[in-house]
């Protein structure tokens, strides 16, 4: 069974308008992941024991019951039907009270139902079980942060990071970036997000939020070069569309901000970005 993690993507409530829920709602298939090694894992700790590695067999019918019932509810997690998933977590956890994993994706079901207490319930429930589980306080990490507790968020992304062989350093890292702009931490983000890039310069989330802060602090060429490889890709979006206008306008290259409105335009016709572009609201 592989646990689950939520990197920023899916859900940025309350951010400030240069950081956009659209975009990164368009790129929803990239942002929960299945992230560790598949596998039974016969305590909750993230590591094997001993010296041989786990194996099926080492996996109690308790364990697998649950497990099966979990994967059933990430299908429907992954589908939407959250409160079917609930269900299905749930009866995971009515099989096995132990189940780190099952706690995590319980948190991830009741941060996108909006109950914050239960999901926090959750990730604490399973990290008493899984204390370095990277995924799990990465989670944790992100639903501090939609509660304006940044100093607390940016502690568990560190855990994540620092945990032993840990997989997902670029989401987390991209995250963390995420969290620190909203707390006006421009400086710690940019680093934040600069790593992630140097780990995956194909994210094209990390590369708008780089853009968009390197706009904000008046770095217009730097900016330029991280929007222009989001637009030249395969997840252009109106706000990226929209953040590359504006980037080039700076710039006075007239020609690529016609052409960069003219796929706005045909690609986005009833977007407000395309209105603010025929309004010539390039403050917004």
């Amino acid at each position: 069974m592989n646990s689950y993690q939520f990197d920023g993507k899916k859900s940025l409530f309350g951010v400030p308008k240069w950081c956009v829920f659209r975009f990164l709602m368009a790129v929803t298939a990239l942002t929960l992941v299945a992230a560790c090694a598949s596998g039974p894992r016969p305590d909750n700790s993230g590591e094997p024991q001993g010296k041989d590695q786990a194996t099926d067999s080492d996996e109690s019918e308790v364990r697998k019951r649950a497990r099966l019932r979990l994967e059933l509810a990430v299908g429907y997690f992954d589908q939407g039907q959250t409160r079917v998933a609930l269900d299905e977590v749930k009866q995971s956890l009515q099989q096995d009270p132990n189940y780190a994993e099952a706690y995590n994706l319980r948190g991830l079901v009741y941060m996108r139902l909006t109950d914050f207490r239960l999901a926090e319930e959750s990730f604490r429930q399973a990290l008493a079980l899984a204390p370095r589980d990277g995924n799990t306080l990465h989670n944790y990490g992100w639903l501090l942060c939609q509660q304006a507790k940044f100093a607390e968020a940016n502690a568990l992304f560190g855990q994540a990071l620092a945990s032993n062989n840990y997989p997902n350093a670029a989401k987390t890292s991209m995250t963390m970036g995420v969290c620190q702009i909203r707390a006006g931490q421009l400086v710690d983000a940019e680093a934040s997000l600069q790593r992630s890039y140097a780990l995956d310069p194909g994210n094209p989330i990390t590369g708008f939020n780089l853009s968009v802060l390197l706009f904000m602090r008046g770095d217009f060429v730097r900016s330029q070069f991280y929007i222009r490889r989001v637009n030249n890709g395969d997840f252009a979006t109106a706000e990226s569309l929209w953040q590359g206008i504006k980037v080039e306008r700076k710039m006075g290259n007239a020609d690529a901000m016609r052409q960069l409105a003219d796929q706005l335009n045909k690609r986005f016709a009833q977007s407000r970005e395309l209105q603010l572009y025929e309004k010539g609201s390039f403050d917004e």
